[in-house]
């Protein structure tokens, strides 16, 4: 597919690799004017320098953020809700899309103006051009962005889980599988939002 568009829509997810909780998808489309000097691969920014940019991404970006749950990684495995995070959040950005070109004074833009790119090799099922590409993270700004508020979206959840769940250490770990995470599931087994497809070493 030719990246002939002007509008390039992101799309990413964070999550693929936890033990619990849901995987959670970003799309963003940037315009022009978007300082893309801040942006980067999530992972490689700061919590400060991270939430600064998603700050910056809600503010002058259409975004969307889509999630699949623990009850779906384990129905359909952890790729194909992942795409299925990816659609719910192309979904939601495109249901704000004529409402965010409103108020910057701009044209609505038909989705068939619309490009997006997906980081990763596999393609969600979404109305418009798509193209997946390894590292797009670290190349794309858009996928950059996407990046980055799935990240901060997904870590607040896991925070808000702590407070539910506090044995099992989320705000710290975010449900990655640390050695306190695996321990404690040993210990007491799984909890609530566990992935009960996903092996505890």
């Amino acid at each position: 597919m030719e990246m002939n568009s002007k509008y390039i829509i992101g799309l990413d997810e964070a999550g693929r690799g936890p033990l619990a909780g849901p995987v959670v998808a970003g799309c963003v489309l940037l315009l022009d004017d978007f300082p893309i000097e801040i942006l980067n691969d999530s992972k490689k920014l700061s919590e400060k320098k991270r939430n600064f940019a998603e700050s910056m991404i809600k503010e002058k970006a259409c975004w969307g953020i889509g999630l699949a749950d623990h009850y779906e990684i384990d129905k359909i495995n952890i790729l194909n809700a992942s795409l299925l995070a990816m659609q719910r959040a192309y979904d939601n950005m495109m249901e704000k899309l004529a409402e965010w070109c409103k108020s910057i004074r701009m044209d609505c833009i038909d989705k068939q103006d619309l490009n997006a790119i997906v980081d990763g090799t596999f393609c969600p099922d979404i109305s418009c051009n798509v193209k997946s590409e390894p590292k797009a993270d670290g190349k794309y700004p858009s996928v950059m962005a996407a990046s980055i508020i799935a990240k901060t979206y997904r870590d607040r959840l896991m925070i808000e889980y702590d407070k539910l769940y506090p044995e099992y250490g989320y705000a710290k770990h975010k449900g990655y599988p640390t050695k306190q995470h695996m321990e404690i599931c040993r210990k007491i087994g799984p909890s609530p939002i566990q992935r009960m497809t996903f092996k505890i070493k």
